[in-house]
C-alpha cells in the first residue's frame, strides 16, 4: 500500500474544509478526487506532500519520492525545459553528487521521450503550447522516480483534444512506474479515462467511494447531481 489516510481533519477559520476522511491507494493505481469546487480536493494533496499541516488524522505513505504535477505546470519561465527537469537532481541535498552531467543529461533525455517530447530540452516554457508545458511537468514530477504522485487538476485550461493526451500520459506512467496516483479533478473525460477508482468530497466528508461506472450510473443523490452538473440536488454551492 502506498497511500493511506486514516480520519484526517484540516480546519481553516473554525471551518473543517476536511472533516474525518479515510481511504488507501495502491502501487499502480489511480484514486480520482472529485467534487464541486471548494470541496477540499486540492486541499487533500497539499496535506498528502506536506505543503500544509493537517489538524489530527494520519498519512501513511511508503517509503520514497511524493511528486505533485501543479494545476498549471509550475515551470521556472528563466530555466529551459532540460534545467527545469533536472532542478530537483542538481539542487536537492541527497541527489545533488549523485549524478554526472552526463547522466542527468541522459535522464532527462530519457523522461522527455517517455512523455512524447524528445529533442526539446534547449527550449524554454514560453515557447511551448499549455499541453506541452503540462507534459514538461509530468517529466519533472517523475525524474525523481517517485512511488506516489499527485495531479491536480491535470487537465485545467486544456482544449479537449490536449486534454485526452495528458489523460492518455497519466495512465501510461501509471504502467511504466507503477506509481499511486490520485487525480483531482472535475472534468468526466478525466475521470472515466484515468481512473480505477473514485472518491467524491463534499463539505469535507466523502458522499460517494466506488469505481467510475458507479459514479456514472447516478445511483445516490450525489453521483446524480455531480454526474448531471445540476444545481437542484443535496451539494449547494458555496458562494
Amino acid at each position: 500500500m502506498s497511500i493511506e489516510v486514516r480520519n484526517l481533519v484540516k480546519t481553516f477559520d473554525d471551518k473543517k474544509v476536511i472533516n474525518d476522511i479515510s481511504f488507501k491507494v495502491a502501487n499502480g493505481e489511480i484514486l480520482a478526487i472529485v467534487g464541486f469546487s471548494g470541496s477540499g480536493k486540492s486541499t487533500v494533496l497539499k496535506l498528502i506532500c506536506g505543503l500544509i499541516p493537517y489538524d489530527s488524522g494520519e498519512i501513511i505513505t511508503s517509503e520514497g519520492d511524493i511528486a505533485m504535477v501543479f494545476q498549471y505546470s509550475a515551470l521556472f519561465d528563466s530555466l529551459n525545459v532540460a534545467d527545469n527537469i533536472s532542478f530537483a537532481l542538481k539542487e536537492r541535498k541527497d541527489l545533488r553528487k549523485k549524478y554526472t552531467d552526463e547522466e542527468i543529461k541522459k535522464i532527462v533525455s530519457q523522461k522527455l521521450e517517455l512523455v512524447g517530447l524528445k529533442g526539446i530540452e534547449n527550449k524554454y516554457p514560453s515557447e511551448l503550447s499549455g499541453g506541452m508545458q503540462k507534459r514538461v511537468s509530468f517529466a519533472r514530477a517523475i525524474v525523481t522516480k517517485p512511488n506516489t504522485i499527485l495531479y491536480d487538476e491535470p487537465t485545467a485550461g486544456l482544449d479537449p483534444m490536449s486534454s485526452t493526451l495528458i489523460e492518455d500520459y497519466i495512465v501510461s506512467l501509471k504502467r511504466e512506474i507503477n506509481a499511486a496516483s490520485i487525480v483531482v479533478t472535475h472534468q468526466m473525460s478525466t475521470i472515466t479515462r484515468t481512473a480505477d477508482r473514485v472518491i467524491m468530497l463534499y463539505d469535507g466528508k466523502i458522499v460517494f467511494e466506488g469505481t467510475p461506472t458507479e459514479l456514472l450510473k447516478q445511483d445516490t443523490p450525489y453521483t446524480k447531481q455531480f454526474v448531471t452538473a445540476s444545481l437542484e440536488g443535496p451539494m449547494k454551492m458555496k458562494a
